[in-house]
């Protein structure tokens, strides 16, 4: 794969195509291609980390659900992730570490708020690799 993610225009929204040569390397990159939206990856350390676990119905709404988690850690707790290490993934749990950093704002320029993943668009598919597409609500 040439690239992790990939970010669409949407009337409203923004969309994220992730992609991975495994099911884990989308999630792991859908979580990449979300903090790359709120602020330049790069400017976050690795200096904290964070288990989550979520669970869902399905595939696709499981993704909708770990982006909405990783979401709502960053609006309660602001904190930036960078890394996602998925530890395991079923087609309705997920269980991963997060590494990143809180915010600070001598280093990190918040570029866009993300309020929520939705449902709109939202797609998995499997071919030479795995891509996912979901839209946000900015």
């Amino acid at each position: 794969m040439v690239n992790d993610f990939e970010l669409l225009e949407h009337t409203a929204d923004v969309g994220i195509i992730a992609y991975g040569a495994s099911i884990d390397m989308v999630f792991a990159n859908a979580g990449k291609a979300l903090f790359s939206l709120i602020t330049e990856l790069e400017d976050i350390e690795e200096v904290r980390y964070r288990n989550i676990e979520v669970e869902a119905q399905d595939r696709e709404s499981l993704l909708v659900r770990w982006l909405n988690e990783l979401i709502y850690i960053f609006d309660t707790e602001n904190i930036l992730f960078k890394v996602f290490d998925i530890k395991q993934l079923t087609d309705t749990n997920l269980k991963a570490v997060a590494g990143g950093e809180a915010v600070d704002t001598t280093r990190h320029r918040l570029k866009t708020g993300v309020k929520a993943a939705t449902y709109h668009m939202l797609k998995i598919d499997k071919d030479d690799g795995y891509r996912a597409q979901v839209l946000l609500d900015i």
